[in-house]
């Protein structure tokens, strides 16, 4: 029996308002929208790392430049890095001081424009001898392509390029324009978007929206700056592995007595929270971990469909920024984890709030902390 499949790992959504693509993907392994065990989201990533490190025997790891997609592939990408001991970079929506940018656009997405550090891919062209885009799915392939012509136009045959996803929905077209490019694609599911936009459309709009609630919130962030790393910039995935680890034991020292926690991240800052999720459940306690995200996702009751109830957010990092969260619950204690530098305490209200309105009453915000 496969250890996963098209069954488990891809859960049929509605997009809000979004005629370009109407449903999404929702897989409730990941760790963004659903809350779940850190220990099995980390060990779906490690599948795929295996893969990768088949796929490259040999490759030595400061030749390999893995690349994760902001906002869901994040924690993806950064895992794959930390399992290979890769380089790492993400692309970004976030503003980055003191860098030059490539752009492009994620056209099927809420929020359409991404970037990647000029500077950083530059600094390793001549160096690196392979780029691995990390995605969550990959459906026609159109977006990494856009970057791939981008990094080639510009320094042609200068690197080979893969994809890597937990999900992959490319058809027989697709997958020929990106074997005829010498594009190498790996993932762990095999899935057929056919039918999902009709499935989609089947689910009733009827399950709980709550709006935010940006009354001030009495709670004092706890700032760490032991060892942040900022991986919208070039790292060594080793070395980010080494740091969340610091990070994850500094947090499971403070929280205590707690027997159950949710971990949460912010927006592109996924890896901290389900890493921090993964090691609180070595120690016995029962852990579950998502994070905030920018999709405006329809939320309902029927049968099957993966999110019921959705909390309105300002985001921490932007106060004119709309986000979410889903499917919040009630834990001995709930902790934060963001790099948002500094914090909106609009953002910080709303969150709070939407975590005091299910019941929880111990709350510590983390953020995780340097000069850039």
């Amino acid at each position: 029996m496969e250890k996963y499949t098209e069954k488990t790992l891809a859960a049929v959504a509605k997009r809000e308002n979004n005629n370009k693509r109407k449903y999404l993907v929702v897989n409730p392994v990941q760790g963004k929208h659903v809350p779940v065990s850190g220990k099995a989201s980390l060990a779906m990533f490690d599948e795929l790392a295996d893969i990768l490190d088949k796929a490259y025997p040999g490759c030595e790891s400061d030749r390999l430049l893995i690349v994760g997609f902001a906002e869901t592939a994040t924690a993806i990408g950064a895992r794959l890095a930390v399992s290979l001991e890769s380089l790492y970079m993400q692309t970004t929506r976030e503003p980055l001081k003191n860098a030059g940018y490539l752009f492009f656009t994620e056209s099927h997405s809420h929020a359409t424009e991404q970037k990647l550090c000029k500077n950083d891919i530059e600094s390793v062209i001549g160096s690196v001898d392979r780029i691995v885009f990390a995605e969550d799915e990959v459906t026609t392939g159109n977006t990494i392509m856009k970057i791939i012509d981008i990094i080639e136009g510009m320094y042609p045959g200068a690197v080979q390029f893969s994809v890597a996803s937990l999900l992959n929905g490319m058809d027989e077209k697709s997958l020929a324009r990106y074997k005829a490019r010498g594009i190498g694609v790996h993932y762990l599911v095999k899935t057929h978007h056919e039918g999902y936009t009709a499935i989609s459309e089947a689910y009733g709009n009827n399950g709980e929206y709550t709006e935010k609630d940006t009354t001030p919130a009495d709670i004092t962030p706890v700032d760490i700056n032991d060892s942040y790393i900022n991986t919208r910039r070039l790292c060594r995935g080793d070395e980010y592995g080494r740091a969340c680890g610091k990070l994850a034991n500094t947090i499971a020292a403070d929280i205590g007595s707690a027997r159950s926690v949710l971990v949460l991240g912010t927006e592109e800052f996924m890896y901290p929270a389900i890493f921090t999720a993964g090691i609180l459940e070595k120690k016995g306690i029962e852990a579950r971990t998502h994070s905030t995200t920018r999709s405006p996702i329809a939320v309902s009751q029927d049968e099957g469909y993966p999110l019921r109830r959705r909390f309105e957010l300002t985001s921490l990092y932007d106060a004119d920024r709309r986000t979410f969260i889903y499917d919040l619950k009630k834990y001995d204690c709930a902790a934060v984890i963001t790099d948002a530098q500094p914090i909106c305490s609009e953002g910080l209200s709303s969150l709070v709030n939407a975590l005091k309105s299910v019941g929880n009453d111990n709350i510590k915000i983390y953020r995780w902390c340097g000069n850039d």
